[in-house]
């Protein structure tokens, strides 16, 4: 028995060391770099987003306030976490890796860009580098783009990818798309990974009850799932392809998170309850402390009259 609880201390003992070793970045990803320039419009969609999916964690930038874990999330604004380069800290949010979890299926690139635009708002020494054109290496030269359509008829959104080369236009064949709604916290997938056709559409059926806003829009996002192969190229659309959504405010019926008009009656009752035992409880001993005083002075007449 004792043999086995040295053996099982000695593989977590490994297992933490193997969790704290740097994590290393493939060298082909190292140099990816975002296709637009951060500015305070990037910054503030980065703020949302890290607020949303990073703090909990990593904890406030520069307060070092993030959870003990093993590794250790880090403080972002570090110079440990700096010193990584672009691609570095997009493969890592995108990958995820022991108690950190992938962002992939979560985020859209631009969206991880937005968090990486944050980041770097806390180093005054970074300089950013923008990639200027959205290239793949299946169609070299070429810029990738992305069209959405709503067919209302049969239910169905088609997502249409193209390659553009000065006045050429060819569809982007044989790639694998995914297709998301935005939602508060992250994305949900519709349907599933399609593989475009020989002009470059691919097609996906909207789930029955998919929820909009009061208008009935929903804002979708398509992106290539091999974006080493096809390129960094997404698009976001707003499409009137949900039901009409009214939104319930959290507040509006009886809950524990509710004011006191608004708590639910068995909260009140169970208050009201309590309230009276400790009030009867406090006036137990009042009487209580009364009939002492009064028996003393009982035993201290009679004691004087003897």
């Amino acid at each position: 028995m004792r043999s086995i609880i040295l053996i099982l201390t000695f593989l977590h003992l490994v297992f933490q060391s193997i969790q704290g070793q740097e994590w290393k970045v493939p060298d082909d990803k190292k140099g990816r770099l975002s296709t637009f320039a951060f500015d305070d419009n990037t910054r503030m969609a980065g703020q949302k987003l890290y607020t949303l999916n990073c703090m909990s964690c990593h904890g406030t930038p520069g307060k070092s306030n993030y959870l003990n874990l093993v590794p250790a999330p880090g403080d972002p604004a570090t110079e440990k976490i700096q010193r990584n380069n672009d691609g570095e800290i997009f493969y890592k949010i995108s990958v995820g890796r022991g108690q950190m979890p992938s962002f992939r299926s979560v985020l859209t690139s631009d969206e991880v860009w937005n968090i990486i635009s944050y980041l770097r708002s806390f180093n005054k020494l970074y300089r950013q580098q923008v990639k200027s054109v959205i290239s793949s290496t299946a169609y070299p030269g070429s810029t990738i783009n992305m069209f959405i359509e709503h067919i209302s008829s049969d239910t169905s959104i088609v997502v249409t990818a193209y390659a553009e080369k000065e006045s050429s236009r060819v569809p982007v064949t044989e790639a694998g798309i995914k297709l998301y709604v935005h939602r508060t916290f992250g994305h949900q997938v519709v349907d599933e990974e399609k593989v475009t056709d020989k002009s470059g559409r691919a097609v996906f059926r909207i789930p029955e009850k998919m929820h909009g806003d009061s208008d009935g829009n929903i804002l979708v996002s398509a992106r290539f799932s091999d974006e080493d192969v096809f390129g960094t190229s997404s698009k976001d659309t707003v499409l009137a392809a949900g039901i009409k959504t009214i939104p319930v405010s959290l507040v509006a019926e009886r809950a524990m998170w509710n004011n006191v008009r608004k708590a639910p009656i068995w909260i009140l009752l169970t208050y009201c309850l309590g309230v009276i035992v400790a009030l009867s409880f406090i006036v137990l001993v009042m009487v209580k402390i009364r009939d002492i005083y009064i028996v003393g002075k009982y035993l201290e007449n009679k004691a004087s009259e003897n």
